[in-house]
């Protein structure tokens, strides 16, 4: 089984022309993914990696309907491409984007509420069920089929973890980038409460990183909601306090969001926590 999207999903690539969006798009497709449409405005028509060009999102709804769309439009242009994908009746938006305003990110997931669609991102390397559809920017190589979930605030950091599981013949269900503004679609949680439902998930692992309250909102889920086993990576251990560490969700302010407050929190909950990456696999092991 999987998390959000699946061997079904037909996706649409907007921004598909571009350099970035036509080089993700081959490797979308190499995957496996079920590219059914490209929008690019004013050049619909054309063809990218064998993908049909549309002009807008509703030209290639009505042409192909489409159940997600992975956004590569640049950042200042995101609000209006994420909301004419809404509009359109499109239930799932994967935001690779950075640099998206905080405004223009609080008004596309007010709005995805809104319109009962899921987004994921900004800033997110996007999402993958393993062996069956990858919306995103992860290489290919990494997310085979197994047993293990995976949700992440970082997206090298992920791709290191998964590799390394990967490497020792664990493979994963669903892969899920969080995103790392400070405004994002999904929370530890939402996607926490996804695993425990999936059956195929036998447990599950979560990289955090150093800002914010999410792990510490998502070591209280663990522990009064999930039966499944959790393994845990903080990243930030050396990090000074007011820092901003790569991401814009990763500073720590008033004492908020550091280092040893999410170990406390989710050793607390039960959760393994590893000092290193590479420890990630030999815990996943024990609690499999």
């Amino acid at each position: 089984m999987s998390i959000y999207v699946n061997s079904e999903t037909r996706v649409l690539v907007q921004g598909i022309t571009g350099n970035q969006g036509s080089f993700h798009t081959g490797q979308m497709l190499a995957y496996g993914t079920r590219i059914v449409g490209g929008v690019s405005p004013g050049k619909g028509g054309r063809t990218v990696e064998g993908v049909p060009v549309y002009d807008t999102v509703f030209a290639a709804m009505e042409a192909e309907p489409a159940d997600a769309t992975i956004l590569f439009t640049p950042a200042p242009f995101a609000k209006d491409a994420a909301f004419e994908a809404l509009e359109a009746g499109v239930k799932l938006l994967v935001l690779i984007p950075e640099h998206i305003s905080l405004h223009d990110a609080l008004e596309i997931t007010a709005h995805a509420r809104r319109k009962g669609a899921v987004v994921v991102g900004p800033n997110t390397f996007g999402l993958v069920s393993s062996g069956q559809c990858k919306i995103g920017i992860m290489p290919n190589r990494y997310f085979i089929p197994g047993p293990v979930g995976v949700v992440s605030r970082s997206g090298t950091l992920c791709y290191e973890i998964v590799g390394t599981l990967a490497e020792q013949g664990i493979g994963t269900t669903t892969v899920v980038g969080l995103g790392g503004d400070r405004v994002v679609g999904l929370s530890f949680i939402d996607v926490l409460s996804q695993f425990e439902e999936d059956r195929d998930t036998r447990a599950v692992v979560l990289v955090g990183e150093i800002g914010g309250s999410a792990e510490e909102e998502a070591a209280r889920y663990i522990a009064s909601s999930m039966s499944k086993p959790v393994v845990a990576f903080v990243a930030g251990k050396s990090a000074p306090p007011g820092k901003r560490m790569g991401h814009a969700g990763a500073i720590i302010e008033r004492g908020r969001g550091t280092f040893s407050s999410k170990i406390e929190a989710l050793t607390a909950a039960g959760v393994r926590v590893a000092e290193l990456p590479f420890q990630v696999p030999k815990l996943v092991k024990e609690i499999l």
